[in-house]
């Protein structure tokens, strides 16, 4: 079994391989932190969520760290010189986008605990309306009518999720248990949780692109940078102004277990594994890869996670955020001109050429790359 696994992963190309990490990467991130979030029945007894973030930050500074070492192992610099490069005196400007990260990664957990899974996944997606918003008025870009068609699909298959069903009746025992368990309430939260973590992801990625246009700085350095002031902010917000009393009375870790370690480990390793599809494959695989997550998310969760309902609702809305994805990320026929080309490009979808230092995809001088 082992080298047939082994034999079928040697005979993809990068591109292809990159995919599918991307895609497992997706679809095992939300389904672990949903699990880490309701594997303890009571309250007091989980983990604090924003150690888990402040955790994450730290993983996230030794990945990139270390492929920032990488990256100038053969250009004759030293592992000092290059740790230098990472701290100048424009470093400062990553310290914003850094609180804003640290902000909507919180709210993923508060999201996560209290939406079904594919709720979360297709609703997570506004955060392509969000950046779309910000590039206009930050980076002033425009965007192609089928773009806008996208956005205007996507949006619609987003609401839809929160639309009651036509085709079936509210079942009273049902209404009885929501009502005694204040399910709504928490949909509610969940819902205001995520609309603000996409607010963010597109402020905070449009932010931190506009830092680096016209950077020769490297996507390492920044990410190394914006995960020094991402655990600073969340060690000093989260993990000691909002959460130090109970942290004092229980211990950073408590709730701790296998399974919260492994969602902070999957969460820190998104940017280096997004880095590297843009990077061998393009913006138009990134989108097909958070389809495919957002198929295998419904899917696992219907079996992982009885409470999570598959209902129509739930069927037309993925169908049409997968749609508009593919839509929006769709390279035009067009020559690559300012009007021709793909004209949005957000923090997460950038990476350095390694020659020239332009993105790909793009013909300027700017150059960048973040993930959440």
């Amino acid at each position: 079994m082992a080298w047939r696994l082994g034999g079928f992963l040697n005979s993809l190309s990068r591109a292809q391989l990159a995919l599918l990490t991307l895609s497992v990467q997706n679809t095992f991130l939300v389904i672990v932190m949903k699990f880490s979030r309701i594997e303890k029945d009571k309250e007091e007894d989980k983990y604090i969520s924003s150690t888990a973030v402040f955790f994450a930050e730290i993983f996230k500074l030794i990945f990139s760290y270390i492929l920032h070492l990488i990256d100038y192992r053969g250009k004759g610099v030293n592992y000092y010189e290059a740790t230098k490069l990472c701290l100048n005196s424009s470093s400062w400007q990553t310290a914003i986008p850094a609180i804003i990260y640290t902000l909507q990664n919180s709210l993923q957990y508060v999201a996560v605990s209290n939406l079904d899974v594919t709720t979360f996944q297709v609703s997570y997606q506004l955060k392509i309306l969000t950046t779309a918003f910000f590039t206009i008025f930050i980076l002033r870009r425009t965007i192609t009518q089928r773009q806008w068609i996208a956005l205007c699909i996507l949006t619609l298959g987003v609401a839809s999720l929160y639309l009651p069903n036509p085709f079936q009746a509210p079942d009273p025992s049902q209404v009885a248990i929501a009502e005694l368990s204040n399910d709504s309430k928490n949909r509610f939260v969940g819902l205001v949780s995520v609309l603000v973590a996409c607010f963010l992801s597109g402020l905070a990625g449009v932010y931190f692109e506009k830092i680096l246009k016209g950077s020769p700085r490297t996507v390492w350095e920044r990410n190394t940078e914006l995960a020094l002031f991402s655990i600073i902010t969340a060690g000093v917000f989260g993990v000691w102004l909002k959460d130090g009393k109970v942290i004092s009375e229980k211990g950073i870790l408590h709730g701790y277990t296998l399974t919260t370690w492994l969602t902070i480990l999957v969460q820190a390793s998104g940017g280096p594994i997004v880095a590297v599809v843009i990077k061998y494959a393009d913006n138009v695989l990134k989108g097909f890869a958070t389809s495919i997550s957002i198929i295998l998310s419904a899917i696992l969760s219907v079996f992982l996670f009885p409470q999570d309902t598959f209902t129509i609702s739930i069927v037309i809305g993925s169908s049409l955020v997968i749609y508009s994805t593919y839509l929006y990320s769709k390279k035009d026929s067009k020559p690559d001109t300012d009007e021709g080309r793909e004209t949005l490009y957000t923090a997460v979808d950038l990476e350095n050429d390694e020659d020239d230092q332009i993105p790909l995809g793009t013909k300027n001088s700017s150059n960048g790359n973040q993930v959440s």
